[in-house]
């Protein structure tokens, strides 16, 4: 029996490449925006990363390190719930994210003093390093993992989840640094998230997808499966053609803009598609709508 393994295609393979050198550039500039403001000045701001912060000016263990070990119970669960794809993902941009912490800590002095330069200047930086991890369809784990997982178990939106992960790192904080200190980590990831949103090619907290294709039940089980987002289905024709055509309307978040396109591509390269800001976004997966 001829059981042949199904052979990369270059296109395939460069995508690979170029991926990879994308979260590798993002990696390296996340890491000298810790080393150079946010450990210096003990700026927790959310997520593992703040954690290897705190973890860091307490017991003095590395922030790479601490990162890896906090991921490593989110990567077995996402493998469990999310599937192997997801977690590849996550594991690359970890993985470099932790190793370029510890590679440049000792080459990067600390660059300012000043907590409002730090915050800002942190962020900043920050938020284009994350930005280009996100754009070259990465992850870093944390909790951009972990809301995935609480989304696909609990029902809890991934923003929320986020939300909360970001606010207990901020708590904790205030608890081991005070107040100011945390304020000014609040702020600089007020600032990483504008960033990274203009990164991603928009303002918007979600984005929102019409595709019109002749494809339209394999981009809908893909986005269903891999980016577990609801889908709508319009039965549609080409007003020159005639011809018979299927509109999906889909809202992403802007973490997912990147993988949602590459679906796409990858299914239909001849789609047409309208990608927008959405600024208001209620239902399942999203905000309740309440009365106002």
């Amino acid at each position: 029996m001829n059981t042949k393994r199904p052979r990369i295609s270059r296109d395939d393979l460069k995508t690979v490449i170029i991926d990879t050198l994308g979260i590798l550039i993002g990696s390296v500039i996340m890491a000298v925006a810790m080393n150079m403001f946010m450990v210096p000045n003990m700026l927790a701001p959310g997520g593992v990363s703040g954690l290897g912060v705190v973890f860091y000016h307490l017991f003095r263990i590395p922030v790479g390190l601490t990162i890896i070990v906090l991921n490593v119970p989110l990567f077995i669960a996402g493998y469990i719930v999310l599937g192997p794809r997801i977690v590849l993902q996550s594991l690359v941009g970890t993985f470099l994210f932790s190793l370029a912490l510890e590679i440049t800590a000792p080459l990067l002095p600390s660059a300012t003093g000043d907590l409002l330069l730090a915050s800002v200047y942190g962020g900043v930086i920050m938020g284009v390093g994350l930005g280009l991890v996100f754009r070259f369809r990465g992850s870093t784990g944390g909790t951009a993992l972990l809301s995935l997982i609480l989304a696909k178990t609990s029902g809890i939106s991934p923003g929320q989840a986020m939300l909360v992960g970001d606010l207990a790192v901020l708590a904790l904080a205030i608890f081991v640094f005070g107040s100011e200190a945390a304020m000014y980590a609040a702020l600089s990831l007020f600032v990483s998230i504008k960033v990274i949103d203009a990164i991603i090619e928009g303002l918007g907290l979600a984005k929102s997808a019409i595709i019109i294709t002749g494809h339209g039940s394999q981009i809908n089980e893909r986005l269903l499966h891999e980016l577990g987002r609801g889908v709508t289905r319009i039965e549609g024709q080409g007003g020159y053609t005639g011809e018979g055509r299927e509109v999906l309307l889909c809202v992403v978040t802007r973490q997912q803009i990147a993988r949602l396109r590459s679906i796409i591509y990858e299914i239909d390269p001849e789609a047409f598609v309208i990608i927008g800001n959405a600024t208001e976004v209620h239902g399942e997966g999203f905000k309740k709508m309440q009365q106002h």
